[in-house]
């Protein structure tokens, strides 16, 4: 089962790796995710930049609607997970530097 997992993830992660631009990312999630769902990667996200920036937790979480919970889960894997979040930030920050 362990290894049926591994398969799925790895095929999940090389169809996003297969998307081209902007929109066939919105389509994909789209159709992947529930409004919901989407909202929550999104927020996270803008927890992790908020953070990242050196907001207080009572200022991100009046920013973007998280919880606590959610606002330190966020900071953990931030500071201490597997760097997809610092990797997306550092890039989202050269793109709208450059």
């Amino acid at each position: 089962m362990k290894n049926h997992h591994k398969e799925r993830t790895s095929q999940l992660w090389r169809a996003i790796l297969s998307l081209k631009n902007e929109e066939e990312c919105a389509s994909f999630f789209s159709d992947l995710c529930t409004v919901a769902e989407l909202e929550e990667m999104a927020k996270r996200l803008e927890v992790a930049k908020c953070i990242d920036g050196g907001m207080s937790y009572g200022d991100a979480a009046e920013r973007t609607g998280a919880s606590t919970a959610t606002i330190s889960r966020v900071k953990r894997s931030l500071y201490y997970g597997n760097d997809g979040y610092r990797t997306v930030i550092d890039r989202l920050k050269d793109e709208e530097e450059g």
